[in-house]
C-alpha cells in the first residue's frame, strides 16, 4: 500500500479562513444578542446562529479540502458529508445555547468552548470519513488539533462576552477578534488534522447506499454551501444591526423614561388594573413620608388613611373616573407620616394598551408652600399688611353686607332709627412725625395705633379697619347714640396718651367723624363720604374730638371741594398774589425786612386769606406747586426792587413741611435764586419746629442752605414740643416769638416771662430775635424794655401789596419810586 501527498492551493486556504471567520463573527454577534433575550425571539436567533456558525464551519472544511489535491481523483460518501453538518450544527446549537446568557461565568464559557471544538472535531473527522480513500492519523497530532479548537473557542467566547461593556465602536473590533479567533480555531482544527491524517492509495466504498460525490459535485455543493453561508451571515449581520439599532432606540427611552420616573420632583405612583402598587418613584416616598415597604405590591386603598378626611370623597372619586379611561386633574391632600397635612396637585392618567386600561400613574406635587402664599394673598387681599387689620376691600365688603342684611325685604326703612355706625378716625399730626421720623418709624406708630384702638373697642363687637395712611374705619353694630359716643371716647383718650419714639416722647390727638345708617346714608359709598366731612369739621375745629354728621356739614363739604377745585387752577390762571409784611427796627421805625405772604384773589369769592386755602392744599398736595411759586415770585419781586434803588433787605418765606422734605432743598433753592438772580443772603427761609424731629435729617439740610448763604429763621418758637437742643445743633439765625405769646403780654405775667426769656436766650446764643403780632404801643413797649428791638404786626404795618409797599415805605418823590411801578 503506497502513501499519497497532497498539494495545497494558498488562494482557497485563504478563502476558507475567511468564510469561518465571517460565519463565527455572525454567530458571536447572535449569542451575545441572544443572551438578554427572553422567548421565541431567543429560540430563534440560537437556531440561526447554530445553522450559521455550522455550515461555516462544514463550508470552511470543504473548501479546504478542495484546496487540498492528491494525485488521485477521490470521491465523496454523500450521506457522511451530509451527516457532518447535522453534526456540526447540532454541536453548534447546544454550544450557543449554553454560552447565550446575559452573564458568561467560567463554567458555561468551558462547557461552551469545550462543544465549540466538539462540534468543529466532529465535523471534520466525519467529513474526512466521506472521502472513500484510507486515512491514517498521528495520535498526537489529532489531540492537538482538538485542543486547538478549543482554546481558541474558549479565547474567543471570552472576547465577545467580557467585552461588552465597552463603546460601540471597541465593541465592534472585540466581536471581529472573537471571530477572527473563532476563525482561526476552525481553520487550525483543520488544517492541524490534515496533517496529522496520512492518504493511501486504497479505495473505500460507500457505507450508505453507494450514493457517492464526483469531486467535481462536491466543488458545486460546497461553494452553494460557501454562498448560502456567506448570504446567511451577511443577513443576520444587517438584520443584527438594524435589531441592534432598535434596541439601542429602546434602551435609550427606557432609560429617558426611567430618568425621568426616578429624578422627578413629582412623586409618582404606578398602580395595575387590579389596585396593586407596583412602582413608585424617590420623590412619591418623600411626600407621602411612607417606606418602600409600605407602597410596593400593597393595595391603593391601604393609602386611604393617609389622605386628609375633607378630601377622602373626591379623591377616591377621581382615582374612579382614572380606572375608567378618564385622565383627571386635581388638588387634594394628605396627611405625611398620618400627621403632617401636605396639600397636593394630583393628575390621575389612565394606562391604555391595546385600548384597554391596565393601570394608572398618580402625579402628585407638593403645593404646600404654593398654597401658603395663595392663602397670604388672599388674606392680603382684605387685611391690612403693616397692622394686620381688615382693609377697605375688607370693610366696604362687610359694610355692603350689613347693609343688605338689616333692610327689611318689602318694607320701608324708619330714617329715624338707626342700625349701626360708621366712624372714620384720622390721626392729628401724623403727617409731621412721618415726615419728620421716616417712615419706618411711621409705621411703628401706626402698628402701636392699630393696637390701641382695637383695646379701646374690645368688647364692643366693632368691626376695625384700616383704610391706609393714618385713617381707621369702625363699623359699630345695633348701636344707640350713647354706645358709639362711649366708642369715641375711649378712642380718643387712649390715642392721647404719650408715644415713645426715638427716645422721645410724642404726643397727638384723633379726629372722628361719625355717620348713622340710614339717617346719613343708605349706601357704603355715602356714609363713608358723609362720616369723613363729620371728620374733617372736628379738624377744622381744633381737633381732638368727635362730630356726628349733619345736613350744614354736607354744605360746607361742598363748598371745600369746589374750592379745591379752584385752587388747583389758581396757579394756572395768575390768581395767587404776594403781600408783604414790613419787619421793623423800633428805634428808628425803619424797614429791615419783609415777609411774604401769599393771598388769593378768587374769581366770586374775592380775595381769600392763607388760613381759608393753606389748609387745603397741605390736604390735596397742592401746597408744593403754591410754595414753589410763592418763593420764585418773592425771590424775583426783592431782586426787582434791589434793581431799582431799594434798601437791600431779606425777604422771608415759610417753607411747608412737604417742601422742607423734598428731596434735594438745597438744589431746589439754588435753582430758584440763580433763575430770580436773587443772592443767598437775600433769602430768608422760616421753618418750624416741627419739622427738625429727625435731627439727622434736618442738620443736613440746614447746613446745606447755610452754606449756600441762605438764612434760617425759627418761625412760633415755644408754641410746639420745643427742644432747646434745636437752638443748638441747628444753623438757625433767627427766632421768631409767637404772636400768641404777644397778645396777653400787657396782662399775663406768664407771657411776659416767657417772653423775656425766649429773648435773652437768643441774645446769648447770638442769634436774632424778632416778635410778630404788635398791634399796640404798649406791647411794643414792654418788648422794646425787653431789648426786642425787632418788631412785625398791624402796629406799623398790615401786609401789603408790592405796590403799597413802594408807596408807604420809600419816600415820595425819589427817582426810584417809578422804577417800582416798572
Amino acid at each position: 500500500m503506497g502513501h499519497l501527498h497532497g498539494t495545497y492551493d494558498s488562494s482557497l486556504i485563504i478563502f476558507s479562513y475567511i468564510i469561518a471567520v465571517l460565519a463565527s463573527f455572525a454567530a458571536l454577534d447572535l449569542a451575545e444578542k441572544v443572551g438578554i433575550s427572553t422567548g421565541r425571539k431567543r429560540w430563534l436567533g440560537i437556531t440561526m446562529g447554530a445553522v450559521i456558525l455550522g455550515m461555516g464551519i462544514w463550508s470552511m472544511h470543504f473548501v479546504g479540502m478542495m484546496a487540498f489535491s492528491l494525485p488521485v481523483v477521490v470521491a465523496y460518501d454523500l450521506i457522511v458529508v451530509l451527516l457532518s453538518l447535522l453534526a456540526v450544527i447540532v454541536a453548534a446549537f447546544a454550544a450557543l445555547y449554553v454560552i447565550a446568557r446575559d452573564e458568561l461565568k467560567i463554567g458555561r464559557l468551558l462547557a461552551g468552548g469545550l462543544l465549540l471544538a466538539t462540534g468543529v472535531s466532529v465535523m471534520h473527522y466525519i467529513g474526512m470519513e466521506a472521502m472513500l480513500i484510507q486515512i491514517h492519523y498521528d495520535p498526537l497530532l489529532f489531540l492537538l488539533s482538538i485542543f486547538i479548537a478549543f482554546a481558541a473557542s474558549v479565547t474567543a467566547l471570552w472576547l465577545v462576552f467580557y467585552f461588552r461593556k465597552t463603546s460601540k465602536q471597541a465593541m465592534l473590533w472585540k466581536k471581529l477578534s472573537a471571530g477572527m479567533i473563532m476563525g482561526a480555531a476552525i481553520a487550525g482544527m483543520h488544517y492541524t488534522g490534515m496533517i496529522a491524517a496520512t492518504f493511501s492509495s486504497n479505495i473505500k466504498t460507500a457505507i450508505f447506499f453507494e450514493m457517492v460525490l464526483a469531486n467535481k459535485l462536491l466543488a458545486y455543493v460546497i461553494t452553494a454551501g460557501s454562498v448560502i453561508t456567506c448570504m446567511m451571515s451577511l443577513l443576520v449581520l444587517f438584520v443584527s444591526k438594524r435589531l441592534e439599532s432598535k434596541e439601542t432606540q429602546l434602551d435609550e427611552h427606557e432609560k429617558w423614561y426611567k430618568s425621568l420616573f426616578d429624578n422627578n420632583l413629582d412623586g409618582i405612583i404606578s398602580v395595575n388594573i387590579q389596585g396593586e402598587i407596583i412602582g413608585f418613584n424617590p420623590a412619591a416616598l418623600e411626600i407621602t413620608g411612607l417606606t418602600s415597604e409600605q407602597l410596593l405590591h400593597q393595595p391603593i386603598k391601604l393609602l386611604l388613611p393617609y389622605i386628609a378626611p375633607d378630601q377622602l370623597d373626591h379623591t377616591v372619586a377621581m382615582f374612579t373616573k382614572a380606572f375608567q379611561g378618564e385622565a383627571q386633574r386635581y388638588t387634594s391632600a394628605i396627611l405625611r407620616n398620618g400627621e403632617e397635612r401636605v396639600d397636593i396637585s394630583v393628575v390621575s392618567a389612565p394606562v391604555i394598551v391595546g385600548g384597554a386600561v391596565v393601570g394608572i400613574y398618580v402625579i402628585a406635587k407638593d403645593i404646600s408652600e404654593e398654597k401658603q402664599a395663595e392663602e397670604k394673598v388672599k388674606y392680603l387681599a382684605f387685611h391690612d399688611e403693616l397692622t394686620g387689620l381688615p382693609n377697605r376691600r375688607m370693610f366696604n365688603k362687610v359694610l355692603d353686607e350689613e347693609i343688605e342684611r338689616t333692610k327689611p325685604a318689602g318694607e320701608e326703612i324708619r330714617e329715624d332709627h338707626s342700625i349701626f355706625a360708621v366712624m372714620v378716625l384720622d390721626i392729628d399730626r401724623f403727617k409731621m412725625i412721618n415726615d419728620s421720623l421716616g417712615h419706618s418709624y411711621g409705621d411703628l406708630f401706626l402698628q402701636e395705633m392699630g393696637n390701641r384702638i382695637r383695646s379701646s373697642v374690645d368688647g364692643y363687637n366693632v368691626l376695625l379697619a384700616r383704610m391706609g395712611g393714618d385713617e381707621f374705619t369702625l363699623m359699630v353694630p345695633h348701636s344707640d347714640a350713647g354706645i358709639v359716643t362711649e366708642i369715641a371716647e375711649k378712642i380718643i383718650h387712649a390715642i392721647q396718651l404719650p408715644y415713645r419714639l426715638k427716645e422721645s416722647d410724642f404726643y397727638v390727638s384723633a379726629s372722628i367723624g361719625i355717620a348713622l345708617y340710614p339717617q346719613h346714608g343708605m349706601d357704603t359709598s355715602q356714609l363713608l363720604k358723609n362720616a369723613d366731612t363729620a371728620m374733617y369739621e372736628v379738624k377744622k375745629k381744633g381737633k381732638n374730638g368727635f362730630q356726628y354728621f349733619s345736613a350744614e356739614l354736607n354744605d360746607k363739604l361742598q363748598s371745600k371741594i369746589e374750592l379745591e377745585g379752584d385752587l388747583r387752577k389758581a396757579v394756572e390762571l395768575n390768581e395767587l398774589e404776594l403781600y408783604y409784611q414790613p419787619q421793623i427796627r423800633a428805634e428808628d421805625e425803619r424797614m429791615i425786612g419783609i415777609e411774604a405772604l401769599v393771598r388769593w384773589n378768587h374769581p366770586t369769592k374775592g380775595v381769600l386769606s392763607p388760613g381759608i386755602f393753606i389748609p387745603i392744599a397741605e390736604e390735596t398736595g397742592i401746597i408744593y406747586e403754591l410754595g414753589t411759586w410763592v418763593l420764585r415770585e418773592a425771590c424775583r419781586q426783592m431782586r426787582k426792587w434791589h434793581l431799582a434803588g431799594g434798601p437791600l433787605i431779606p425777604v422771608s418765606v415759610n417753607l411747608s413741611s412737604q417742601q422742607f422734605h423734598q428731596p434735594y432743598l438745597a438744589d431746589y433753592v439754588k435753582d430758584i435764586l440763580r433763575e430770580t438772580g436773587l443772592e443767598p443772603h437775600f433769602l430768608e427761609l422760616e421753618i418750624t419746629e416741627s419739622m427738625m424731629m429727625d435731627a439727622s435729617v434736618s442738620t443736613a439740610i440746614l447746613n446745606q442752605l447755610n452754606e449756600f448763604g441762605v438764612r434760617i429763621s425759627l418761625d412760633d418758637f415755644g408754641t410746639g414740643y420745643s427742644s432747646l437742643s434745636y437752638l443748638k445743633m441747628f444753623p438757625i439765625h433767627k427766632v421768631k416769638i409767637d404772636r400768641s405769646f404777644i397778645r396777653d403780654i400787657t396782662e399775663n405775667d406768664n407771657d411776659k416771662a416767657i417772653v423775656s426769656t425766649i429773648i435773652s436766650m437768643a441774645q446769648h446764643l447770638n442769634m436774632e430775635v424778632i416778635a410778630e403780632g404788635i398791634e399796640t404801643k404798649a406791647q411794643l413797649d414792654i418788648l422794646t424794655d425787653k431789648d426786642c428791638e425787632k418788631i412785625q404786626g398791624y402796629y406799623f404795618s398790615r401786609p401789603l401789596s408790592a405796590i403799597d409797599v413802594e408807596e408807604e415805605f420809600f419816600i415820595p418823590g425819589r427817582q426810584e419810586k417809578t422804577a417800582f411801578h416798572s
